[in-house]
């Protein structure tokens, strides 16, 4: 089901509500906007990877991506209930967590009609509780998300744009260690972002030390910071 928050995206990238909901090559695309199809995408990459491949083919499109930068849990003991509590979920996203989702959209990003706007949002997510919880199941389950700011938006169009969101520091040989100290990111978070600045062409392996990968930033790569999204 349509969040809230997919909703307020669309309107906010196409005010003209006959440019959102449209069929595209067969496809349901959430909106056009500036002469690109525009899809908004809260769940993995990973879901509308075939589809953005070929609408691709023949279209200039930009994929959206809210990340949750800080979210205000909203709960409710039944639905349009009173509000029983509210407090902020001490998880926080940062552009770094682009990466976990890039690791299944390295054959499609980039590409030269192809922009992704990443958004750092504050989230209202509206919980109630579960009825029958499952084993090792949360006790509750998401009834809506809204969006309550978007507090940061960037721009990615190319190779180069994953460099300029690398930690200011990082020395242009590194290993996932020196990659994790500098961006204060754990290291599974680190091997994920060498791993999409290697798909991508960003960096290169130039062997190991000792057990550890040693990379290279790619210099023919290394370009402006990607712009604010419009």
């Amino acid at each position: 089901m349509e969040t809230t928050l997919h909703r307020q995206l669309k309107a906010l990238y196409a005010d003209d509500p006959n440019c959102r909901e449209v069929l595209v090559d067969g496809y349901r695309i959430d909106a056009i906007a500036d002469g690109r199809l525009v899809e908004i995408q809260s769940a993995p990459l990973a879901a509308i990877r075939r589809k953005v491949a070929a609408l691709l083919e023949r279209h200039r499109v930009r994929v959206v991506k809210p990340l949750a930068e800080r979210t205000l849990i909203v709960r409710r003991a039944r639905r349009g209930g009173p509000i029983v509590s509210k407090r902020y979920s001490p998880a926080r996203e940062s552009l770094y967590h682009l990466f976990v989702e890039l690791v299944h959209f390295v054959d499609v990003f980039p590409h030269p009609r192809l922009e992704v706007d990443v958004l750092l949002v504050e989230q209202e997510e509206h919980r109630l509780p579960r009825r029958k919880r499952r084993w090792r199941s949360k006790d509750y389950r998401v009834e809506d998300r809204e969006l309550r700011e978007v507090r940061t938006s960037l721009t990615l169009c190319s190779a180069g744009d994953l460099i300029a969101l690398l930690p200011p520091g990082l020395p242009s040989t590194f290993t996932t260690a020196d990659l994790a100290a500098t961006a204060a990111v754990p290291r599974w978070l680190a091997q994920k972002i060498a791993y999409c600045l290697r798909k991508t062409g960003s960096a290169t392996v130039l062997g190991k030390l000792r057990r550890a990968v040693v990379y290279e930033l790619t210099a023919s790569c290394a370009a402006g910071p990607g712009r604010e999204a419009a």
